[in-house]
């Protein structure tokens, strides 16, 4: 395996190099990755003073017949940013070689345990051969207000429609407080369309219009679509 040393934008000095090589050990990386071609190395350094202390990056990448592995680290001065970054590969590697060991010490499961492992899987019966299967059972499906709920599905608890007339905002607050609510729905006499008036904070109330976008309104009209399509 090769290690390669290499700076963008910046010298790399001899002393450096000797101290990746005795820092980064050929041993344990292969112990711990056999598939490992080669290990880059690259040094760079941020000429911004307003990060000195994260002047220097290293970064490592191991290329292997597997994934490529990279772990980089900055800190102020080269040789503690390899000391970092040479620990992010470590556990990296260890974390890899640990799943593969556990991928490969899993026992193998005999084929009587299969459906109690592998859930949706068919079921043999005595023979060998695939046994049937029970027809699952149907979701009833109900009527709720203008919903069809399957199974359990929301819960409506109630559904209400009022004849209301036009009224004003002050209206609308006087109603609220009559019946003692947050908020209260009323048709706006001015605009004539839906509106909403809400408590807020102490005395402060706040107040919501709906008004019809009469572009979507055409766009979903059939005869906009007719007109469109002669």
């Amino acid at each position: 395996m090769d290690i390669v040393v290499k700076g963008r934008k910046t010298e790399v000095p001899e002393r450096f190099r000797k101290h990746v090589a005795d820092k980064l050990k050929l041993e344990k990386i292969q112990k711990l990755d056999g598939k490992v071609i080669s290990l880059d190395v690259e040094v760079s350094k941020e000429p911004n003073p307003r990060q000195a202390d994260r002047s220097d990056r290293v970064e490592i990448t191991l290329h292997s017949r597997g994934p490529v592995i990279r772990a980089e680290a900055a800190a102020s001065d080269p040789y503690a940013a390899l000391d970092l970054a040479a620990e992010k590969l470590e556990a990296r590697l260890r974390k890899q070689h640990d799943k593969r060991f556990s991928r490969r010490g899993a026992r193998r499961i005999p084929a009587a345990e299969v459906a109690d492992h592998v859930p949706g899987v068919a079921t043999l019966d005595g023979n060998g051969l695939v046994a049937p299967q029970e027809e699952p059972e149907a979701v009833p499906t109900k009527k709720i207000g203008s919903l069809e709920v399957q199974g359990e599905g929301p819960l409506v608890v109630r559904e209400k429609t009022h004849v209301a007339a036009p009224m004003t905002l002050d209206q609308a607050l006087y109603e609220m407080e009559l019946v003692g609510h947050d908020f209260y729905l009323f048709v706006d006499s001015e605009t004539k369309e839906p509106s909403v008036v809400y408590r807020r904070h102490a005395y402060d109330y706040g107040v919501i219009h709906l008004r019809t976008d009469t572009m979507v309104t055409q766009a979903h009209s059939p005869e906009a679509g007719g007109a469109l399509g002669g």
